[in-house]
């Protein structure tokens, strides 16, 4: 009976780290969010992307254009949590979804030399 009582824990507990995981990787913030050196959060809400428009599908951005895109955005907006980066279908060449230091959210288009070019109030996740 003792064995069955374990096998059952150990079960129970499986699902429970393969459940945890399974959450984790879907990108919540709530984990996910890192602080850089100046303070300011960012992260990348990996769930979200694949908009599209004009018949073009945008795509998260990775790797250094993605850090250029963060940099760009946060030196213009100083204290602005950044939920994910991504090529934009409207328009520009990329686009980052914030939340401003003052908790308004927007949408910051930047060109391909990471030059902001507008920014969208209201639109800081969809």
């Amino acid at each position: 009976m003792i064995t069955v009582q374990k096998a059952a824990i150990n079960t129970a507990l499986v699902a429970a780290l393969v459940g945890g995981g399974a959450y984790l990787a879907m990108g919540y913030p709530i984990l996910s969010s890192a602080t850089s050196s100046a303070g300011s959060q960012s992260s990348t809400d990996s769930a979200k992307g694949g908009h599209q428009a004009n018949g073009i599908t945008e795509q998260l951005l990775t790797g250094t254009t993605a850090t250029r895109v963060k940099n760009a955005l946060l030196a213009a907006n100083p204290g602005a949590t950044v939920h994910r980066v991504e090529t934009d279908a409207e328009g520009a060449v990329y686009e980052a979804h914030i939340t401003k230091a003052d908790g308004s959210r927007a949408t910051v288009k930047l060109d391909g030399s990471f030059n902001i070019t507008a920014t969208q109030a209201g639109h800081g996740l969809r």
